[in-house]
Parts: structure tokens; sequence; C-alpha cells
């Protein structure tokens, strides 16, 4: 897998376990339009090949700043033409990191406001800093949301909620995020990390297959009726069934060991 990026560090902290940084953190881990094509190309490896990982973690240099959302200097004198162009950039990363087939959790050290509280919305799941604020800011200059939070926001807290949210501007802070289920832990700022690597860690160790299997059948039967989403659900279960992975998890349980997971 590549490492060798720009704007973010690429690390394997742990066996099976791959850490994105975003990495500008003298502009407050702001997305450039560079970083738009690193995270694309980062999460789409995974796409290609789901086994060079069982689980990502998502996080911001520093200790105060998780992302900052886009980069306006960058933008700063954009023609219209020049901004959407950019913008499609930002559409298929967040894509790209909706649809990684394995697990994405994010690790909010710190501030996430406009695109950096959508790349939280865009992951499986968040623990963040106590410290942590996050915000939909685009109203306050002139635009909206457009890396997918006027969608993943609302099924996360709910239409009205997310009205509030979206369209007062206004950061909320960590604890609200954890009440309404943006996050699902808080954590010390010194603790954030190696809690998050734990639980990603934790995730790992179980069949990779089934846990990709699962997290498809949770993602795409949610846009489902409840009787197709069960349809989907056998379909994903039964894939389980011919794999080394089913036959090795059985045996482990009635042998009282560990099971050794290879993902086929």
């Amino acid at each position: 897998m590549k490492t060798d990026y720009e704007t973010l560090l690429v690390e394997r902290p742990r066996e099976h376990l791959v850490q994105v940084t975003l990495n500008r953190p003298a502009v407050a881990n702001s997305l450039n339009t560079r970083m738009g094509h690193e995270l694309t190309e980062a999460f789409a490896a995974f796409e290609v090949d789901p086994s060079l990982a069982r689980a990502v973690v998502l996080t911001g240099a520093g200790e105060r700043i998780f992302c900052a959302g886009a980069d306006l200097r960058e933008r700063r004198g954009m023609s219209d033409e020049d901004w959407l162009k950019q913008h499609r950039v930002f559409e298929r990363m967040m894509r790209a990191i909706i649809d990684c087939p394995i697990p994405v959790i994010a690790a909010v050290n710190g501030a996430a406001y406009a695109g950096g509280c959508e790349l939280t919305l865009a992951c499986d799941f968040a623990y963040a800093s106590k410290t942590a604020r996050f915000a939909l800011t685009e109203v306050t200059i002139g635009i909206m949301p457009g890396g997918a939070g006027t969608q993943t926001l609302p099924r996360i807290v709910g239409e009205r909620r997310a009205k509030e949210i979206i369209l007062g501007g206004e950061p909320i802070s960590a604890a609200d995020a954890l009440a309404w289920g943006v996050v699902n832990r808080l954590c010390e700022p010194a603790t954030l990390l190696q809690e998050t690597l734990d639980r990603a860690q934790r995730i790992a160790e179980n069949a990779p297959i089934s846990v990709r299997q699962a997290k498809h059948s949770i993602h795409h039967g949610l846009q489902m009726d409840l009787r197709s989403g069960m349809m989907l659900e056998i379909e994903a279960y039964n894939r389980m069934v011919p794999t080394e992975d089913r036959r090795e998890g059985v045996a482990a349980f009635n042998e009282k060991r560990k099971p050794r997971f290879k993902g086929r």
C-alpha cells in the first residue's frame, strides 16, 4: 500500500491496522485539492484490495484540530468553474471513504468544522477528545454542506436536530456530539488515539470477511425497506458459509481457543 503522500501520514501502527493522519497542521489540517486527491487514492486502495487492512483509523495531526474544512486560502479568487472542479474532487473523496469496504473509525482530536465534520460523519463511527467541537459552518459563508453532510447528519441525529445544526452553523460541544450520536465515545486527549486503535484492533481480530459483509449489510440495508434489507442480510450471510474462517471460528469455539482468521 502506498504511504508516500504530501498531505497525509499513512502508517501501520499495529498488525492489520492502517492509520491515516491529515497532516497539514500549519493550516489546521484544512482540505486542499491535493489532500482531496490523496484521500481518494488512499481509501480507494481498500476498495480494490480489502485485504490491505482490516480497519482504518482516520485522525488529524496535532492536539487541537482534526480538520477545519476546506482551505479557503486556496479557494480565494477561484473562478466558479475552478470551484466546481475542486468540489468534484472532494465529492469523490467523500464517496471513497463512505464506500470503503473495511471499517473506518475517526479519532477526532480537536475541532472538526465544515468538511472536517463531514469527514467524521463519513466514517463508520467516531471517538473524540473531550475538547473536540463540531460544526457545519457552510451557511455562514454563503454555501451549504456539500460533502454529504445534509445526508449523513440527519441519518445520525434526525431531521429536526440536523436542521438546527446546519441552518444555525454554530459549533456543538463534544458532550452534545456524544448525546446526539455524532460520536460514540469521549476520551481524554492523551488517550484518544490509543483507545481508538484498541477498538480498531478488536474489530481486526474478528473474521475480516464477516466484518466487511456485516458493514455492507448495515449500510445498504438502511437504505431499503425492512423486507428488502432482510433479503440483503441473508445474501451477505450466505457468503460466510463456505469460508475457511467460518469453519475456523466454529472449530476454535469448540476447542476453547482463540480463532486464527485468514480472511478466506
